[in-house]
């Protein structure tokens, strides 16, 4: 039977989160007002880290800007936000980590909109993507969520989906992979065969070392596994 290797992100693949960097280099690009949008953004930002983030307030904010430019700019940004933000955060240790289950399938798994991620999984050579998804209408962003968003057990959810609509079924698979830095994806963690945490958060961290999973550190000084 294949494998299933699923991945998480941001400050787990990426040495730091891109649904925050894709808001600030919006802001750094004068495309959002400084003052109205960074301080909203950091405060998002670390509700999620804290385990508190209402998905659908953030995702209201998050979502707004893709709806108010043409699909030929929006990607225009991001081909420079892959080169100024995104290829940055990329660790030798993160590609070699992909590398590794090059003979498994492999799937990114992100509550980060679709549009933000696509071309990051594609970067990191991974074919398949869930992820929160946009909502649009005759080709344009409405500002809106289509479906559940892939967040906690939201997340879970849209991998049955996904899984689903493969023809696939997660008890198929001989093992299952997890690797994830935050305490948000405790539901997926707990659900596969090898849960493996990466540079994880504090919660996260303790819950690990609890359980006895492993702690894998690939971004910055002291990289490796422990």
């Amino acid at each position: 039977m294949k494998r299933l290797a699923l991945f998480d992100l941001d400050n787990t693949l990426l040495a730091g989160d891109s649904d925050y960097e894709w808001a600030q280099f919006l802001i750094d690009q004068g495309v959002l007002e400084r003052d109205l949008y960074e301080a909203r953004n950091l405060q998002f930002y670390e509700q999620y880290k804290a385990g508190v983030l209402d998905i659908h307030e953030f995702l209201a904010f998050q979502l707004k800007p893709l709806a108010q430019y043409s699909r030929e700019q929006l990607d225009r940004w991001h081909r420079g936000f892959m080169q100024t933000k995104i290829r940055p955060m990329i660790s030798a240790g993160a590609r070699d980590l992909v590398e590794r289950h090059r003979h498994d399938l492999r799937v990114i798994i992100t509550a980060t909109n679709s549009f933000v991620t696509a071309p990051i999984a594609r970067e990191f050579g991974i074919e398949h993507l869930v992820a929160t998804v946009p909502e649009e209408s005759d080709g344009c962003f409405t500002g809106g969520v289509s479906g559940l968003p892939c967040f906690r057990e939201g997340k879970v959810a849209r991998l049955h989906g996904w899984l689903q609509s493969q023809g696939l079924v997660l008890g198929q698979f001989a093992e299952t992979w997890f690797y994830s830095d935050s305490a948000n994806d405790l539901p997926l963690l707990e659900l596969v065969s090898h849960p493996v945490v990466v540079d994880p958060d504090p919660r996260l961290e303790a819950h690990a070392l609890d359980r006895g999973w492993p702690i894998l550190r690939l971004h910055g000084a002291g990289s490796g596994s422990a």
